[in-house]
């Protein structure tokens, strides 16, 4: 009777597991985070109905996940901490397994590759010793996945790609398939990622691929077809990622920054300065945000662990100079560590500054070209453009003389593009003396004093 208890109470606990993470992955993988958070607490408070203190510890550590896709670290620590205490309560090791592999790439994220890696061995370690069901099939290829990131990450392309192509065979899906391609585009072979990239496009058709996965997809082909110089192709793929990112955000914001990346670099080779620095911008300012919420979490581990040693400490005078050792010590690490990844942000900080910078010089040219070539048309809209360009240049002299027309401020403008009078005069359809005329009126209205030179005065003019 006890037998067939207990077996009826592992049938429920693992339908209870099948039905949340299920449910989760696909609300999760689709943007919907209402949804999921609303599906969590309901799964939340059947597990205390019924007792079932692994159920609790899954709800936490789906919090945990969607948090770390989305970037909000500090959130996901907190609920790590909640599911581990549950978790590691449990005679399930599937659960040891999915905790370890959602933590590995809790660090990934914080750009700890070698912690990743542990957990992810962890995580191999447990699915190994679990019983085999769909959940455990499912979890195995995404394992060697991550662990095929994190060692790509570390420079180890050998393991990496057995990691990657061992995913594939187990999985062969639109993702998986994605990833080898990723592989290939990342060592410069965009010959070998093109075959995964086909079979990605298939996979992404024939099957029932989520929009998180799809917009991955999207991606890689974008980044591919940019590889092989197909520009049409890349924009198309890459701006279909971005309008995937518009319903996924909330959950997978982490996924956005490299397609940002990827349109700039697009851009770029298509001499598009505007859209280039543009996308370049807002590549930086997620950058920036992911690299403020890792400081936020470091800071954070470090206070926590030097409270735990100071309880400790109260607890046991006697360790009291033991406690100042590990805190000096801790800190010092903790100094160096942090020093390094200053370091690190700060290169490539100045890095993509260099590339702005340049992106902003190649806007202004081709501003500055544009509004010349108006100019010589001797279009209507010149003087708008114009001002565009140079808002500071017709405020000065607005603030010289409120009363000049807008005919007087479009020949200061031509002035200050440094057009000759005759280029002026066959512009403008009127007699070289016409000019002379005009540039002298220009100088009674402004005040310009006789041994001035005029384009050097317009030139210096708000500078």
């Amino acid at each position: 009777m006890f037998s067939c208890r207990r077996e009826s109470q592992n049938t429920d606990q693992e339908n209870f597991d099948v039905s949340l993470l299920t449910e989760s992955s696909e609300l999760q993988l689709s943007g919907e985070y209402e949804a999921f958070v609303k599906l969590n607490k309901e799964y939340l408070k059947k597990a205390a109905k019924i007792r079932y203190t692994g159920g609790k510890g899954l709800c936490y550590l789906n919090m945990a996940g969607v948090n770390v896709s989305a970037g909000n670290y500090e959130k996901a620590r907190f609920f790590f901490n909640k599911a581990e205490k549950d978790l590691f309560n449990s005679e399930n090791a599937y659960h040891k397994a999915v905790f370890y592999d959602n933590y590995s790439l809790y660090y990934s994220h914080l750009k700890l590759n070698d912690k990743a890696i542990a957990c992810n061995n962890k995580a191999s370690y447990y699915l190994k010793q679990a019983k085999k069901t769909k959940l455990t099939q499912k979890l195995l290829p995404r394992l060697y996945v991550n662990k095929g990131i994190y060692y790509a990450w570390k420079g180890w392309y050998g393991t990496s790609l057995k990691c990657f192509t061992k995913a594939n065979m187990l999985e062969n899906s639109a993702y998986t398939n994605c990833m080898v391609a990723q592989y290939y585009l990342f060592i410069h072979k965009p010959d070998s990622a093109g075959i995964y990239i086909a079979r990605a496009d298939e996979k992404m058709i024939s099957q029932k691929t989520t929009d998180v996965e799809s917009l991955w997809v999207y991606y890689t082909m974008g980044y591919y077809y940019n590889e092989i110089d197909n520009s049409e192709q890349a924009e198309k793929a890459l701006k279909k990622a971005l309008e995937i990112n518009i319903k996924t955000r909330r959950t997978y914001s982490s996924h956005i920054k490299e397609v940002y990346k990827a349109l700039a670099e697009l851009y770029k080779k298509k001499n598009d300065g505007g859209k280039a620095y543009f996308y370049l911008k807002k590549y930086m300012e997620e950058e920036g945000r992911f690299d403020a919420e890792r400081f936020a979490v470091m800071n954070k581990a470090t206070e926590d662990f030097i409270s735990e040693m100071k309880q400790e400490s109260d607890w046991h005078k006697n360790d009291l100079p033991l406690f100042i050792a590990l805190s000096i010590t801790l800190l010092t690490v903790s100094g160096v560590y942090v020093r390094k990844i200053i370091n690190r942000l700060q290169k490539k900080k100045n890095t993509l500054k260099e590339q702005t910078d340049t992106l902003k010089n190649h806007v202004r040219v081709k501003q500055r070209q544009e509004v010349i070539e108006l100019a010589k048309k001797n279009d209507s809209s010149f003087l708008l453009k114009f001002k565009e360009y140079y808002p500071e240049f017709i405020r000065s002299l607005l603030e010289i003389n409120p009363d000049l027309e807008n005919s007087e401020l479009a020949f200061c403008a031509m002035l200050k593009l440094r057009f000759s009078s005759k280029e002026i005069a066959d512009y403008t359809f009127v007699q070289h003396k016409s000019v002379q005329q005009k540039k002298y009126r220009i100088r009674k209205r402004l005040n310009i004093p006789g041994e001035t030179d005029i384009y050097d005065f317009f030139e210096n003019l708000a500078e």
